[in-house]
């Protein structure tokens, strides 16, 4: 059963891993957001219901 040999998936997997935690991460992470939060307080516009004239 060849799925059983973790000679070729165990290393791909593994490689796979370490790419991704020490060379993508790092980058992904370093980015500033354009759009950061605030600490303003959101006010919310009161609306009126619709009249529907079946009501």
């Amino acid at each position: 059963m060849p799925q059983l040999n973790p000679s070729p998936w165990f290393f791909i997997m593994l490689t796979t891993w370490l790419t991704f935690s020490l060379i993508i991460q790092p980058k992904l992470l370093s980015f500033t957001p354009t759009n950061p939060p605030s600490n303003k307080i959101s006010t919310t516009t009161k609306t009126t219901p619709w009249t529907w004239p079946w009501t």
